[in-house]
């Protein structure tokens, strides 16, 4: 195993981990390039939210909304929801219910709606749906379940901007708490060929309130559409922490001070069936602890040492008590036996690309990107 000197990346289950001649990580060397296009001063911070404050309420829809947000609970999603109100804007939130939220994530959300009075949206899939395209992913073997929620996210929003003629979408992703994830731990999000061919080869269940999005949108969406706005109508979107000088764990005490809000144990804990999946599932399974990559990218940002990162990635993920009950209660909700279960962890895993999938279009868009950035 070859670790990094700066951060607690290392090369396992990473197939493009590798270090320089002074043992820095190609993770660490990348966000030292990067790093400068996400760090601003106070006078350059207080200026990009100027100008996002004067481009969305020049663009307000028709009901007088100046965006749109997702709300899950979590960390990020919920300071949003905290500077867009100290931004004087005024949003529709927009929140995916799964079936996996935790009684922590539902009473953030009320908290921070009950103090804001922002208008509130929530888009509800139906269980047996959700249940069997997450089944099916299980057993496809391959490894970013995650994939189903963050898809239905992106296309809810999307969705929802167009009913209400939103024209500002403001996404809740960041680059210096997320920067760094190994590519073969994660797959695209916005693979719908991907979705629908694993999903007609295990469950097959009928999608009828399962939001999506096929890759093609999104191009047009976000690339093509910028051409043609004066013919159609086309939401835009902003990454709005990466406008500021975004640290977790001050968002975490902001929130706590401000809101009571709780903090739920690691990155996108909020969703039971998400905790599960990187704390148990993706670790057994398949060698992947995401404590690296997320504790990693707080180093890197300062807001911890690498002494604390190893001291919090020593720690088990679950007590065995837990485990037994986590464990028990994601098996039952989704109709899963213990046999079964032991079946989908012990089989070999697979690519994503096993199966349909619009890979040759994302490998156009990185191309689309070169050319035009």
């Amino acid at each position: 195993m070859i670790t990094c000197k700066t951060c607690i990346m290392d090369s396992i289950s990473d197939t493009e981990f590798k270090i320089d001649k002074e043992g820095i990580c190609n993770y660490c060397n990348d966000f030292i390039k990067k790093k400068n296009q996400y760090i601003f001063s106070n006078d350059e911070e207080e200026s990009n939210l100027k100008k996002i404050f004067e481009k969305f309420t020049s663009e307000k829809s028709p009901e007088g909304y100046d965006c749109l947000t997702g709300l899950s609970g979590g960390v990020d999603s919920s300071y949003i929801i905290d500077l867009l109100s100290r931004m004087k804007l005024n949003p529709l939130v927009v929140h995916l219910d799964n079936g996996w939220n935790s009684e922590i994530s539902s009473d953030n959300i009320k908290k921070l709606l009950n103090k804001t009075k922002f208008d509130f949206k929530t888009i509800v899939i139906d269980w047996n749906e959700f249940k069997s395209l997450q089944r099916s992913f299980l057993k496809a073997g391959v490894v970013d379940t995650e994939i189903l929620t963050d898809h239905a996210i992106m296309a809810s929003l999307y969705k929802v901007a167009n009913e209400h003629k939103i024209k500002n979408i403001i996404g809740g992703s960041n680059y210096l708490t997320e920067h760094g994830m190994p590519k073969n731990w994660i797959w695209y999000k916005t693979d719908l060929s991907n979705i629908k061919d694993i999903n007609q080869k295990f469950e097959n269940i009928e999608l009828n309130t399962f939001p999506t999005l096929s890759t093609i949108e999104i191009f047009y969406k976000k690339f093509i559409s910028k051409f043609f706005s004066h013919l159609f109508f086309s939401p835009n979107f902003t990454l709005i922490l990466d406008k500021i000088n975004y640290k977790k764990n001050n968002a975490i005490n902001l929130l706590k001070e401000k809101y009571e809000w709780i903090y739920y144990g690691d990155k996108h804990y909020e969703s039971i069936f998400t905790e599960f999946y990187q704390a148990y599932i993706l670790i057994k399974k398949f060698k992947i602890d995401k404590r690296k990559p997320h504790l990693s990218c707080l180093i890197r940002n300062g807001e911890i040492t690498k002494e604390e990162g190893l001291a919090e990635l020593n720690k088990p993920t679950y007590s065995n008590i837990k485990l037994k009950n986590r464990k028990e209660f994601v098996l039952n909700k989704l109709n899963l036996s213990e046999k079964e279960f032991n079946t989908i962890m012990l089989q070999k895993s697979n690519p994503h690309n096993k199966y349909k999938s619009d890979k040759f279009i994302f490998d156009l868009l990185k191309i689309y990107r070169k050319i035009f950035k």
